[in-house]
């Protein structure tokens, strides 16, 4: 396998990639990766996208139309899938399934969403997504992940200044990382219509500290809430939280006979795959049965593994997996996370791949374990082995 992901742009207008059609920004990024490995695009079974916010720009089977747009051959199909944030891991897991039960030899599994271009929750309409049964099965109602993150800070008992000094730890670690040169090999420069050529994040605040953030207001407080659920403590803000962002990201997968025949060196196997579900009124916590089930099936432990990538949607989120399996702080997104790369929603998941699988080789780590928390209270869980 091989990995790249796209520079990430703030998700607004005039943000670094705002100016460039989601189909584009993604077909430069596969295009990347197929230039990286030298595959004959011809050779490629499936192109597996994620890609939440299938809406707009983003609603044409967003993998398809990127991957004609990059000149590829017009034989290779393409299917878009949706998991909420953890789309694009979805992508992953059913491209290895399927090299697995032998319907692929060559897939390429990508993620993509901008969302300065298709604003979060616009397929939405206005609409009940969640219907009158499960309304009535969770009344009175469920919540906005925001309030989940804060029902998760109450539950592990994280603390406000907890939340922030963790959010300040992802922007040094991201700004360390991107200043040595940690993140180049991952990164595909995007070109942009007017010849303009993005090649780093733009979402990284340097100089970020525990007490900038501490002036930042509540960003979900709510009365109404407040009354339902007197244990919050509103300390979810923008600060602690994963930013909205433009990003695409890209993973070539193939079967061990392929990579034999067409002479390429793989940088990672899969050890483990887990899907899980949880409460969906906590929303956040499915990466901690998923974790356990991921590990059961592996065999291996939290002591066996090296890297652990939990995406950043909320502080809440990873602090509270590191609490549940007493994990090795230090090991924990050691290149920063969402909330200072930014979380373009279906690419996150491979890019989280992407990140780490460059972690396991700067490091000389074995064994990396990713986990995606998603709406609706589920989560993907992975291993991966670097080889």
């Amino acid at each position: 396998m091989d990995a790249v992901r796209s520079p990430m742009g703030k998700g607004k207008p005039g943000g670094a990639l705002s100016g460039l059609h989601a189909v584009d920004l993604l077909a430069q990024t596969i295009a990347g990766l197929i230039r990286r490995t030298g595959i004959d695009p011809g050779r490629v079974d499936d192109v597996v996208t994620g890609c939440v916010s299938q809406a707009g720009e983003q609603s044409g089977n967003v993998g398809r139309m990127a991957w004609l747009a990059a000149g590829f051959p017009e034989h290779v199909p393409a299917v878009t899938v949706e998991r909420k944030c953890g789309s694009s891991q979805q992508a992953i897991h059913f491209g290895a399934a399927g090299i697995a039960t032998g319907e692929y030899d060559v897939v390429v599994v990508a993620g993509v969403e901008s969302m300065s271009r298709v604003p979060m929750g616009c397929n939405r309409l206005e609409a009940d997504i969640h219907g009158p049964s499960v309304t009535a099965r969770y009344a009175p109602g469920l919540v906005s992940q925001g309030v989940a993150a804060e029902l998760v800070a109450a539950r592990w008992k994280l603390s406000r200044e907890q939340l922030d000094d963790y959010s300040a730890r992802s922007h040094r670690l991201a700004g360390a990382a991107a200043d040595s040169g940690a993140f180049d090999r991952e990164i595909v420069p995007i070109t942009l219509p007017d010849g303009t050529v993005v090649d780093r994040d733009e979402s990284i605040r340097r100089g970020t500290t525990v007490e900038k953030l501490a002036g930042l207001k509540a960003a979900f407080a709510d009365p109404r809430v407040a009354e339902r659920f007197p244990e919050i403590s509103w300390s979810v803000t923008a600060g602690n939280s994963s930013q909205i962002t433009d990003g695409a990201s890209a993973i070539l997968l193939v079967s061990e006979r392929a990579a034999a025949e067409l002479d390429l060196a793989p940088r990672a196997r899969f050890a483990g795959f887990a899907v899980c579900g949880d409460d969906p009124l906590t929303m956040l916590t499915a990466p901690v049965p998923a974790t356990h089930r991921v590990l059961d099936r592996s065999g291996l432990s939290i002591g066996d593994l090296d890297h652990y990538e939990v995406n950043e949607a909320f502080a809440s989120v990873p602090l509270a997996w590191q609490s549940e399996f007493d994990a090795d702080p230090d090991k924990l997104n050691p290149r920063g996370g969402a909330i200072a790369l930014g979380h373009p929603l279906g690419a996150s998941g491979a890019r989280l791949a992407t990140t780490m699988l460059g972690a396991l080789e700067s490091s000389g780590g074995r064994y990396g374990l990713q986990t995606m928390c998603e709406a609706g209270g589920m989560a993907n869980a992975m291993i991966l082995e670097r080889l």
